[in-house]
């Protein structure tokens, strides 16, 4: 790896988690200020982006991936089950949460799929407990607490069914991540995540068709703010993430990506100006803290 591609690749995944965080604080935005509604926009959003991502996969790599992942009948069951469950799951639970909440609470719930991850891999006896995973565990639970209640026990600061929705969120991201493993290792990762955006993006349409909106009633400011949310908060913030990976080792990427909540956070408090109590600065912390510590227990690899 050069110096130059390194730092290209730097850049890249840099810029790609704070897309990704700072999308969720965009998202949010329509919610409070334009009323969009959340099914119009996550159908809306998987729709788009996913096939932008099969559009740069189609003039950059093997594009015979792109039609031939439909030609074995087992990968495309587990590719509509992916789109559904695992990537219609994920986005529409993290939408909801930030819909009823906020973008910082949502993007930190979600962030709780490693802990779930862990459970599942020990009740399934595939995984040891380690002393590091149980710091884990305590930094989230403790982080959970902070975040939700700012210290306090009679009450959350944050609404329960964005509490219920991040969560969810969490576990759905849990099984994203579990489930495309084979996948991923058939085909290449623009073609697994632009298919799951498409069917996930078609499966909520039969239920919420894009097309029934007013459009006219929409301002330059929303549509502004859409673009960002699915070209560079979806479609963009993915792109570079996996273009990374061709100069950075995984773990680094894995640390850099700790700036999706980071930037999710200082822009819903310093942008929408969403109070953050000390508490709930501590649980941010120790949250972002968990996902440190799993970024560096993995091995680089090149």
């Amino acid at each position: 790896m050069n110096k130059m591609t390194r730092r290209t690749g730097f850049i890249l995944v840099t810029t790609g988690a704070v897309f990704w965080g700072v999308g969720g604080t965009v998202a949010q935005k329509l919610f409070q200020d334009h009323s969009i509604d959340v099914n119009w926009l996550v159908t809306t959003r998987l729709l788009i982006a996913g096939f932008l991502l099969l559009s740069v996969h189609f003039f950059k790599k093997d594009r015979s991936q792109i039609l031939g992942v439909w030609k074995n009948k087992k990968v495309a069951i587990q590719l509509i089950i992916f789109g559904l469950l695992g990537m219609l799951a994920v986005q529409y639970t993290y939408m909801a949460s930030i819909n009823h909440g906020n973008a910082a609470v949502a993007t930190l719930l979600q962030y709780q799929a490693p802990v779930m991850i862990i459970g599942y891999l020990l009740l399934r006896k595939q995984a040891v407990l380690t002393r590091k995973d149980v710091i884990t565990v305590v930094l989230a639970i403790v982080g959970c607490y902070f975040l939700l209640t700012n210290g306090s026990i009679s009450e959350l600061s944050v609404p329960a069914p964005a509490v219920i929705w991040g969560i969810l969120s969490g576990v759905a991201l849990a099984f994203y991540t579990l489930y495309a493993v084979p996948l991923l290792a058939q085909y290449d990762s623009l073609v697994i995540v632009g298919w799951a955006m498409v069917i996930g993006g078609i499966g909520l349409a039969f239920i919420h068709p894009p097309w029934e909106i007013d459009y006219s009633s929409l301002t330059l400011e929303a549509y502004l703010y859409l673009i960002f949310v699915i070209i560079f908060g979806t479609m963009i913030a993915f792109w570079f993430y996996i273009e990374s990976l061709q100069s950075l080792a995984p773990k680094e990427t894995s640390l850099l990506g700790t700036l999706e909540p980071l930037a999710a956070v200082l822009t819903t408090v310093l942008w929408l100006k969403e109070h953050f109590g000390m508490f709930q600065w501590m649980g941010t912390a120790c949250i972002i803290g968990m996902i440190l510590l799993i970024a560096l227990k993995k091995k680089a690899v090149s």
